[in-house]
């Protein structure tokens, strides 16, 4: 549950403004997700593609739109892996680069937990307190814990009894229409490509190898995830999926280790989409939200954590990333931080940078050199 709060202000969004039909978009995601843990055997992220979700949700589409996004974005992922320009992007990407998007993440990602915290502070505190005091407990793990104590609040308040309505429901066929499939590339979904690239790809496969060493996945097999789920999805009213270095952040914060993480997650997403269809979206939104801003300013530190042993240039490179993508984007972020960085080794090949400054420039280095 440590990435819920990554989900549910968007799950929320795509059903109360868009008109999903929460059946699909929890039961696509759930079957996602434990798909990923029989697979991977480790707490694999799962989280909604932001750019195309806030997009969707602000200018309100149909949710013909939202599924033709996810067809599309997933045979664009398909297409970079099958032409190796995947491969190429990760050889020439630094690993301290991944870090300043990482940091960039991690400020926004508490920022947005400051927010969330702010109509009740306390309550947000309290899911802090909680969060540090049983990180390590097995027995009441801290996530439980607090999605307890907010379900026990919505329950003191009366909210529960008028909000859950018990129903089967199962996700109709969905088809995707190819003349909104370009429409939804020009309105969100080329934005989308450099921040899965970046966020959902190299940032999250860096993240993997950081947490678990000895259960490394590449870049080339999280981009074919992608291409499979949101090409699957799209066709049962699943939402556009990604991975993400702040979903399992979230997860390894509160404690998840193993492949059963995302299968209980996925178990709890279908009990959702089967069961609660009719309600989700009542009972998401009368959560209390401190309580899960308390939750992702945790992430947030957790997030940031892999840029504390950069030193010299490599930390201002990766400083100056981290600046560009939260005053911008983290696209455009990506690009100044990996242009500023071959530039210097231009300059140091030819000689023109002082020799004080250019011994303390990182050799050369990538992602594929870990």
């Amino acid at each position: 549950m440590g990435d819920f709060g990554t989900l549910f202000p968007l799950a929320i969004g795509f059903i109360a403004v868009n008109g999903m039909d929460p059946a699909g978009l929890f039961i696509m995601m759930g079957l996602a997700n434990i798909a990923l843990g029989l697979v991977y055997r480790l707490p694999m992220p799962l989280e909604p593609k932001k750019v195309v979700a806030v997009t969707a949700i602000a200018q309100e589409w149909p949710p013909t739109l939202i599924h033709s996004s996810a067809l599309s974005l997933g045979l664009v992922w398909f297409l970079m892996v099958f032409t190796g320009l995947l491969r190429r992007i990760v050889a020439i990407t630094p690993l301290f680069l991944v870090r300043g998007i990482q940091i960039a993440l991690g400020v926004m990602l508490g920022w947005r937990a400051l927010e969330m915290m702010a109509p009740a502070p306390l309550l947000g505190l309290l899911a802090v307190v909680v969060a540090v005091v049983l990180r390590e407990n097995r027995y009441a793990p801290a996530a439980v814990v607090i999605m307890g104590l907010g379900v026990g609040l919505m329950a003191w308040r009366g909210e529960l009894q008028d909000m859950a309505v018990f129903d089967v429901t199962l996700p109709t066929l969905t088809l995707p229409r190819l003349d909104e499939m370009w429409q939804a590339m020009v309105l969100a979904g080329f934005a989308q490509i450099p921040l899965s690239i970046t966020n959902a790809v190299i940032a999250a496969a860096a993240l993997i190898r950081d947490y678990f060493p000895d259960k490394a996945v590449s870049e080339r097999k999280l981009m074919l995830n992608m291409g499979a789920m949101n090409v699957i999805g799209s066709f049962f009213g699943g939402m556009p999926m990604c991975h993400g270095a702040q979903g399992l952040a979230g997860q390894y914060t509160f404690g998840a280790r193993t492949g059963g993480t995302p299968i209980l997650e996925g178990l709890i997403e279908i009990s959702f989409g089967l069961f609660l269809s009719r309600s989700i979206a009542d009972i998401l939104m009368g959560f209390p939200m401190p309580l899960i801003g308390g939750m992702m300013f945790m992430v947030a530190i957790q997030l940031s954590k892999g840029a504390l042993k950069l030193r010299g240039w490599r930390l201002a490179l990766a400083g100056i990333t981290a600046v560009v993508s939260v005053v911008t984007n983290m696209a455009l972020g990506f690009v100044v931080g990996l242009g500023l960085t071959h530039l210097l080794r231009i300059l140091k090949r030819r000689g023109s940078l002082p020799r004080r400054l250019s011994r303390y420039l990182p050799e050369e280095e990538s992602l594929s050199d870990e």
